[in-house]
């Protein structure tokens, strides 16, 4: 087990390799990634924390457009009116001809149909990548990305421009940040989700320039309202045509204004300078990425408290060194005591994502249907590609009460067996309506063989004391509960004369409902 690192003298201190066993690379694996199996825990523990870590930071050359299916995405299903046609519109609506104006909303409602189709089609494209990538950390950071600069479909009602941002995301994954919130003020489904498409100088939208420093770089009380109103103004004439940026001239403010310190005719790219300039900047985005990798920063005047907050300083500091590079910081949280600390570990709760995504990628079952698994995570509060708000989600304690908590333990179960429990969804539908009867268990294919697991354990497939701890300690991470172990070895007693693939889907399924299971 890790100790307290919060007295250390030097917060970054990297762990030593003797120190780096399989608990702190499932730890590694669980953080910055989904999970691993035991095979991979195995490998990355007998590599040590430097290649390990080097091994989940090389992402490689990302092919923006490499992963299968999605080249299949149409950028033209959504197509505004040409101006002839805006015309006609106008002119049928002043003239109250009936037959024209049908037709213009019965062409739009179609487009809109085509669209919700394939916006189920890239949600499912993108919880397939982030099941199936061989680069967890990237897909990781992606999602880091995509609730930190969140944007919904339900607003953006595109599902290219959804797609397009998610690709933006992953190819600045583990990039340069200032690069990626220059790239975000140009971003089509961000400019429409924050209002910003008909900002104009006569009349400019505050939406994006406060967000852009409150949630995305600087966070609350490190602006002034004077900074918001002179952000909107240089984010006048932002917007987009079709599936690209538009930077409208006659609609931009030119005139000379004051952001952050910072004067001059500044324009949005020069808005996004003044915030990069600011000490506070590193320090909010290394809070960000603490908070998601490792945990909530305490406040207080403890001992531990003030360990948390200066290794976070750290972490800014590594990231202002670099010019916002994120690898060099992500490569020093990754290596150092802090992050495998014994009270750091099992301490956050899985968000819905790495809930349903870490049980496919560490206990190899089948992925079964993608519908039914985002139709399970939409219910314990993560749809993809739709955020309750432009603050993302809330993650922690809020991913967890009585009816998140009843279908989190039933999509485990319909992974281990196939079998979607009744009830599933209530009265909506949910899980039940899209499982269909030719879904109730899986077969073929779908089989899941709980065996591969004990396997990569070195377990054997008899003995079945040795199998329940092997389980609980794989599963839950930490070291055997006695009380745990003994409910486990009750119930294979008590199911004699099954089979032991069928005892063991059980056992997992026990497991899988503890408490614990529910811990990162």
């Amino acid at each position: 087990m890790g100790q307290s690192t919060a007295a250390n003298a030097d917060p970054m201190r990297a762990i030593e390799g003797e120190r780096f066993g399989f608990a702190e690379a499932r730890h590694l694996l669980m953080r910055a990634g989904f999970g691993g199996t035991p095979e991979q825990i195995r490998t990355l523990a007998a590599w040590g924390p430097e290649r390990a870590v080097e091994h989940l930071l090389d992402c490689g050359a990302t092919d923006a457009y490499g992963w299968p299916g999605e080249n299949e995405f149409d950028g033209t299903i959504i197509k505004p009116l040409k101006q002839v046609e805006q015309r006609e519109f106008k002119r049928a609506r002043e003239t109250q001809d009936e037959d024209t104006v049908a037709r213009f909303r019965e062409r739009r409602q179609k487009m809109q149909r085509e669209d919700r189709k394939q916006a189920k089609e890239v949600q499912r494209w993108w919880l397939g990548r982030l099941i199936e990538s061989p680069r967890p950390l990237e897909e990781k950071m992606t999602l880091f990305w995509h609730g930190h600069f969140a944007t919904s479909y339900r607003k953006t009602e595109n599902s290219y421009h959804m797609f397009q941002q998610n690709q933006l995301f992953r190819s600045h994954a583990l990039g340069n940040f200032g690069s990626l919130l220059h790239a975000i003020i140009h971003d089509p489904a961000t400019l429409k989700y924050l209002d910003n498409i008909m900002s104009s100088k006569e009349e400019p939208n505050e939406n994006l320039a406060r967000e852009l420093m409150e949630l995305f770089s600087l966070g609350e009380g490190n602006y002034a309202e004077r900074d918001i109103r002179e952000g909107a103004r240089a984010l006048t004439g932002y917007t987009y045509r079709g599936n690209d940026f538009l930077y409208r001239r006659g609609r931009h403010d030119t005139g000379v204004k004051r952001i952050l310190g910072k004067s001059g005719a500044l324009d949005g790219d020069g808005f996004v300078m003044a915030i990069l300039e600011q000490r506070v900047c590193a320090e909010f985005i290394a809070s960000k990425l603490y908070r998601f990798f490792v945990g909530e920063i305490p406040e207080g005047k403890g001992q531990a408290a003030q360990g948390v907050r200066r290794f976070v300083r750290r972490m800014a500091g590594t990231l202002r060194g670099s010019k916002y590079a994120v690898r060099p910081m992500m490569r020093e949280l990754l290596l150092s005591e802090h992050f495998y600390d014994a009270e750091h570990r099992l301490t956050k709760i899985k968000s819905p994502a790495e809930l349903v995504i870490g049980a496919i990628r560490s206990l190899r079952t089948p992925t079964r249907s993608l519908d039914i698994l985002n139709e399970a995570m939409k219910l314990m509060g993560q749809s993809l590609f739709m955020p309750p708000s432009v603050k993302g989600w809330d993650g922690g304690r809020a991913w967890i009460n009585t009816s998140t908590l009843y279908v989190r333990q039933n999509v485990m179960t319909y992974l281990l067996t196939g079998v979607v429990p009744s009830g599933v969804g209530g009265g909506r539908g949910g899980m039940m309506r899209l499982a269909g009867r030719k879904q109730r268990r899986g077969g073929g294919e779908d089989r899941y063989d709980p065996k591969v697991v004990l396997r990569g354990l070195g377990a054997g497939t008899g003995d079945i004391e040795r199998a329940a701890g092997e389980l609980l300690t794989f599963m839950l991470g930490g070291e055997v509960n006695e009380e745990r172990h003994g409910a486990l070895v009750a119930f294979a007693r008590e199911a004699e004369g099954e089979s032991f693939e069928h005892i063991l889907i059980g056992m997992m399924s026990l497991v899988a409902v503890m408490p614990e299971y529910q811990l990162t």
